[in-house]
């Protein structure tokens, strides 16, 4: 199953390549430079990658791919495979990566490593959160996989990366059921109960809740929602957040800082580090888990 789905990668969408560079170390460097959505050679191709998110992920839709992949029944892999198999995933044609996806999970786990050395975790998911853009091995549109995400039926906000000009065709922005400010939800009813734009984000975690695995809550609200830009970075649909989702904003923030929107020329020596993470990975979600 994991070799007939998985493993003929197609051409990557350049939202997958899109990092900006950032040395770690220039923890003062202004952030303004990075996610720079209004020029660069990308701009484009990036901006044609949330056209096409942002009028084809409508409520309807969302549910539709809840139903095809929350069950978890596309393939059967180890987590170390799955992140190996990402590499299929880097666009060679992109001046921006020179290196496979691997390398780059590798960074971020080492990052939070030095970091936050006692939580292994924390370095854990550092590895892993991008893993469930194996979607896009089996066929999934890149503006399913991809790229920042937000809440559907209701009301998308100013935060949004091209909000003014992308959601035109989109049938839930005049729908009068889901576009006022809380839509189909109520005041305060927390993320868990919010249907999210579908994406790498919301699979893995689920696959992590389907497998059982044992990463700490915490962890698994940086899976979840570390591509929730407009929450974490722009403070856009607190009104929907209960006092857990603000418990758990900080950590979200924090893993933020060491996320795939950072590149570094030094790369792991991925074979010297795989034992480690495999030590991690045993722990926390051992074994084949389904996909």
């Amino acid at each position: 199953v994991k070799d007939s789905l998985f493993s003929q990668g197609k051409q990557t969408h350049p939202s997958l390549a899109y990092r900006p560079i950032l040395d770690l170390e220039q923890k003062d460097k202004d952030k303004t430079e990075y996610r720079n959505f209004e020029s660069g050679s990308l701009i484009d191709r990036v901006y044609n990658t949330y056209k096409l998110m942002h009028t084809n992920q409508t409520l309807d839709f969302v549910k539709q791919k809840h139903s095809e992949w929350s069950g978890c029944g596309h393939a059967q892999m180890e987590v170390m495979e799955a992140v190996i198999s990402l590499d299929q995933l880097v666009d060679e044609s992109d001046p921006d990566v020179d290196f496979p996806n691997s390398y780059h999970a590798f960074q971020t786990a080492e990052g939070i490593r030095r970091e936050h050395p006692h939580k292994d975790w924390f370095q854990l998911v550092g590895l892993i959160h991008d893993i469930g853009k194996i979607m896009a091995l089996s066929g999934e549109p890149q503006w399913a996989v991809v790229g920042d995400t937000f809440p559907v039926g209701c009301r998308f906000q100013n935060g949004i990366v091209f909000r003014g000009s992308t959601f035109v065709d989109n049938p839930d922005d005049k729908n009068p059921a889901y576009n006022s400010e809380c839509g189909i939800y109520k005041p305060n009813c927390g993320l868990d109960n919010v249907l999210m734009s579908w994406g790498h984000d919301e699979y893995l975690y689920r696959v992590m809740k389907f497998n059982k695995c044992t990463i700490p809550e915490e962890g698994l609200y940086m899976i979840r929602f570390h591509s929730f830009y407009p929450w974490h970075s722009h403070g856009d649909y607190m009104h929907l957040c209960d006092d857990k989702d603000m418990r758990m904003i900080p950590w979200v923030r924090e893993f933020n800082k060491f996320d795939l929107y950072t590149k570094t020329t030094e790369l792991p020596d991925i074979e010297k580090l795989k034992p480690y993470y495999q030590s991690l990975i045993d722990k926390y979600c051992p074994g084949v888990l389904k996909w």
